[in-house]
């Protein structure tokens, strides 16, 4: 992305959630050095970029204060020419009603250098999560999308024969918008739609016909809205009836506390089901405060029989810090490898290597009572997080006559604050769960939504991903509501999937 004469990139930011990112709007987002964004873009967004990276905000919403077109193009010009590699990073797509012609003139006549980044917009992802589809062979031959911002100036005359129509920022005109469909002959029995917040946890959908839906909206807040309009929205209501076309999760919104960059395996697991997914992370993984004792162990490696791994942090700083010391796996020769966990098992597969033994369960306990070997004059290496944990698997190693060697090999903090669309999503009470992967999690949890208002847990899912966590939800929540069988994510997901089953679908 460096250039030296500075660049504009015209990103699409799509409908908010950074999983629906394209891989190149995500390398973009890594290496800015300045990024002017507009209003509706999701906060994950925000923590892609460099900590170094200006971040300016030019966004415009309707009744409020908003940035002049004609600043948000001079700044544009003003950071390129500095030779900046600059993102602009707008809502959807950069194309559609995104006000991208005079930034694009601007740059021209300032000849500075721009690529345009597409995304995904709300106008084909709205009706998506609302199971309506935009065309069908039978109801729906074509579709247009307008922007309801003016109603009087459309030809309404011609946008009422078309089969399905979306229109974007009407929310605030939709009396107006009913009006004219209806006087240009559309049937006021026709079906429509009004998707809010599309893909985000505070989605909220209403279904009526065209001479219902003012009075079934009255009093609510539209925008930001989509609205679909045509025979297809039927559809809507009959496949769900058919539950066989439902993953568990979907309609289900569930907050996820796994570490900063370790989510999104988890995240992916619970979309593929059908929910959204909102990243609360309640560890923060680093460094110990001392190599000294891991280094030392290392340049000692052939005085130990085993080497106990019980997370995948534990495999990657070991790894990293081996490698640090010029050596790599060929320094483990004769010492065996035990992990607890399938995610530490391929994390150690990643780096060519196979565990020697893992407990038949996937917890620290069982990993004494199914050793496979004698322990008594084993000498025993285990790497761990610095702050400790559970001594249940020293104490009983050491009690079968192990002399275990425990080393800090990284730490584990609570951040300092909570995430801005986790703390949006559990004040608004659109959370319909919460997973918790560890007990330091629940204990984070805890300590950062106590220095928040107005968050109340009554009627959101507890879901743990094994008994330790749940001993501590229990202890710091007060109950749990899903327990993983298999103490794993994969667990932790079928959990939360059958405690979904039980509430019914949204």
């Amino acid at each position: 992305m460096k250039d030296k004469n500075g660049k504009v990139y015209l990103v699409g930011a799509g409908v908010g959630d950074v999983g629906y990112l394209t891989m190149r709007a995500h390398q973009l987002l890594t290496q800015a050095e300045v990024l002017v964004y507009d209003a509706l873009v999701d906060s994950q967004l925000l923590q892609l970029v460099p900590n170094n990276c200006l971040q300016l905000y030019v966004g415009k919403r309707g009744g409020q204060p908003s940035t002049p077109q004609g600043e948000i193009n001079r700044l544009l010009v003003a950071y390129c020419q500095q030779g900046k590699q600059v993102v602009r990073l707008k809502t959807g797509d950069p194309f559609i009603f995104g006000r991208s012609r005079a930034e694009i003139e601007s740059l021209i006549a300032a000849g500075c250098a721009f690529e345009v980044i597409p995304g995904i917009s709300a106008a084909t992802a709205a009706p998506l999560w609302a199971l309506i589809p935009l065309t069908d062979r039978d109801l729906s031959r074509c579709f247009a999308v307008v922007t309801g911002h003016n109603p009087a100036i459309l030809d309404w005359h011609t946008l009422a024969q078309i089969d399905t129509l979306v229109i974007l920022m009407g929310g605030s005109r939709l009396e107006e918008i009913v009006l004219h469909l209806q006087a240009n002959g559309r049937s006021p029995s026709t079906p429509i739609a009004i998707i809010r917040s599309c893909g985000s946890p505070q989605q909220l959908l209403w279904t009526a016909q065209l001479e219902n839906i003012v009075k079934l909206t009255a009093g609510e807040s539209l925008s930001p809205t989509a609205i679909v309009i045509g025979e297809v929205v039927k559809l809507r209501e009959y496949w769900l009836h058919q539950k066989t076309m439902h993953a568990p999760l979907t309609g289900k919104t569930i907050l996820v506390t796994r570490s900063a960059g370790q989510s999104s395996q988890f995240r992916q697991l619970l979309q593929q089901e059908g929910a959204r997914v909102i990243e609360m992370p309640a560890l923060e993984m680093g460094p110990p405060s001392s190599w000294e004792e891991l280094d030392n162990a290392i340049l000692h490696l052939s005085d130990f029989s085993w080497l106990i791994l019980t997370s995948a942090n534990g495999v990657d700083y070991f790894f990293e810090r081996l490698q640090v010391q010029g050596k790599d796996s060929r320094a483990l020769a004769g010492v065996k490898i035990a992990v607890v966990g399938k995610k530490t098992a391929a994390s150690l597969q990643q780096r060519g290597l196979q565990p020697d033994f893992i407990p038949p369960e996937f917890v620290a306990d069982a990993l004494v009572a199914h050793f496979p070997e004698k322990l008594e004059g084993t000498k025993v290496l285990f790497p761990r997080v610095e702050s400790g944990g559970r001594q249940v698997l020293v104490q009983e190693l050491t009690a079968k006559g192990a002399e275990v060697v425990e080393v800090p090999a990284y730490e584990s903090r609570c951040p300092e604050k909570i995430s801005p669309s986790a703390l949006d999503a559990l004040q608004r009470q659109a959370v319909d769960a919460i997973a918790f992967a560890s007990s330091k999690t629940v204990k984070n949890f805890c300590k950062l939504i106590a220095a928040a208002d107005g968050i109340y847990l009554d009627k959101v899912c507890i879901a743990s991903i094994g008994p330790q966590t749940s001993q501590t939800c229990r202890q710091l929540l007060g109950r749990v509501d899903a327990e993983a069988l298999e103490y794993t994510l994969e667990g932790l997901k079928e959990a939360i999937g059958q405690w979904a089953m039980g509430q019914g679908h949204v």
